[in-house]
């Protein structure tokens, strides 16, 4: 693979960010250009390992050596194939995935891994650039009509396989534009919306066809589309979010978080935002969650020029680096900063809230916290905390940003209509990605609860597979460990 010894030679590397000080006042991406010397010299690092636990890692089954081995030897456009034969959207993994292929790289065990993420994005952005990447138009078409609900990456990648298996693909999408939470959710600084566009431009070219605003169950009818489409594919995402119930949640300044990053994302976007503005200008700012979305509140808050941002979890502080209970190739639950953080956040651990706190007008002016001791379990026994007396106080704040995760689909309208069963946890039950009623297909976050984008296109890919063999009886779309078959 490569160069035998580059794993020897090369130390990971990675373009540097823009500076801090500049990509505060603006929305840009934070990650830097991309540069060919260093995407070589990464290229050079993969190991001929015999076994490339990398594959395993990712949801997406990429073929990684291989496309890595084409990067290094400076064909472009093989790499481009490779990489493109099993992810429909390398623009947006090589940008917003935590890639779970570097934690199950072998260089990994003793090493900084591969930088897989970049490689990959320098793969799209080479193949945009080079004219590569140009729409892929199916060698014969089917009489069988397919509707996609939902326009996030799971439905744009349903919506592309299917194209590509010949039939007729129409996506409804209930906001004004595609892209799901890639358009309304995902920051601009981590993911440029003319990234969408681009692939989306592919798209309509190779006859995928977007109907926006609408609202399926609401301005377009269920059973409308039952009789007109052959198959019906609900990709609708993971829409309902985990609420905070404790005293003082109506107070004024406590809001979901992405109801905040969707409004920042129109007004990037140069759009009216309709509701109530959400605002972090000269506010202290608390964000309670500690994933990726509590990581974009903090950008987005430090961008409109908050007084403070904090962050606060409920778990215990992670370690920098896998212990025993973590052992490679699984995914390593450790400390992770962003760039966002990088940009200014005060971040707590171990903090359990108890009541958010305003004044006679309602308005928020604190938040009442706790710090807890997490208590080693019992074997079989879940993890326990138990509140540290004398630790209780109030945090001054004037906006709470809820990112505590998202619970299930909406089940009011669409779904309810449909009548489709759910699972244990409120999603949308499918079995080989065939929900209770028959011609209706469920994949992406709408079935598997929230997860990541590489899995939301993975879901949308074998979802296509699942509705190709339902529809034809076989399928040519290959299974996801075999990549896609050649069909342009």
């Amino acid at each position: 693979m490569g160069k035998p010894t580059g794993f020897l030679e090369q130390a990971r590397e990675i373009p540097a960010k823009r500076e801090v000080q500049k990509r505060l006042h603006d929305y840009y991406e934070v990650d830097g250009a991309v540069e060919e010397k260093i995407t070589h010299k990464q290229a050079s690092r993969c190991m001929d390992c015999g076994i490339p636990f990398c594959h395993n890692g990712c949801p997406l089954g990429n073929i990684i050596p291989e496309f890595n081995d084409a990067v290094y030897q400076g064909n472009w456009k093989q790499a481009y194939e490779i990489l493109s034969s099993t992810n429909n959207f390398p623009e947006f993994t090589g940008r917003i995935c935590p890639a779970p292929c570097e934690a199950s790289c072998v260089l990994g065990i003793n090493k900084s891994p591969v930088a897989i993420e970049y490689i990959e994005k320098s793969i799209i952005e080479k193949a945009f650039a080079e004219g590569y990447a140009k729409p892929k138009l199916p060698t014969s078409r089917t009489d069988k009509k397919i509707a996609v609900i939902g326009s996030g990456p799971s439905g744009l990648a349903t919506a592309a396989q299917l194209n590509y298996a010949g039939h007729w693909v129409t996506v409804f999408e209930r906001a004004d534009e595609v892209g799901g939470l890639l358009r309304y959710g995902i920051p601009d600084f981590k993911l440029d919306k003319r990234v969408i566009d681009r692939r989306l431009d592919l798209m309509k070219a190779e006859g995928v066809k977007f109907q926006t605003n609408a609202n399926v169950g609401v301005n377009v009818s269920v059973q409308q589309l039952r009789e007109e489409f052959d198959a019906i594919v609900l990709t609708g995402g993971s829409t309902i979010p985990r609420d905070l119930p404790i005293p003082g949640r109506n107070l004024k300044g406590v809001h979901f978080a992405m109801d905040f990053l969707g409004q920042q994302n129109r007004r990037v976007s140069g759009k009216k935002v309709e509701n109530e503005e959400i605002l972090a200008v000269n506010k202290n700012v608390i964000v309670i969650g500690g994933g990726d979305t509590g990581s974009d509140c903090v950008g987005t808050s430090n961008r409109h020029g908050a007084k403070s941002v904090t962050q606060i979890e409920i778990l215990p502080k992670p370690p920098k680096e896998r212990n025993d209970s973590m052992p490679w190739p699984n995914w390593p639950m450790i400390l992770r900063t962003s760039t966002s953080h990088e940009e200014g956040c005060e971040r707590q651990w171990s903090i359990v809230t108890k009541e958010f706190i305003g004044d006679e007008t309602g308005k928020l002016t604190g938040l009442k916290v706790v710090e807890v001791e997490w208590k080693k379990p019992e074997p079989g026994k879940p993890h326990t905390f138990a509140e540290v007396p004398g630790t209780e106080k109030i945090v001054p704040c004037e906006l709470i940003l809820l990112a505590l995760g998202f619970l299930h689909p909406q089940k009011e309208g669409m779904l309810h209509e449909l009548g489709v069963d759910y699972d244990e946890r409120g999603n949308v039950k499918a079995t080989r990605y065939q929900t209770s009623v028959e011609g209706v297909f469920a994949a992406g976050d709408m079935r598997r609860g929230q997860s990541l984008v590489v899995w939301a296109i993975s879901e949308g890919r074998e979802a296509a597979r699942a509705v190709d063999e339902y529809l034809m009886g076989e399928s040519l779309l290959e299974a996801k460990e075999k990549g896609m078959l050649n069909l342009v």
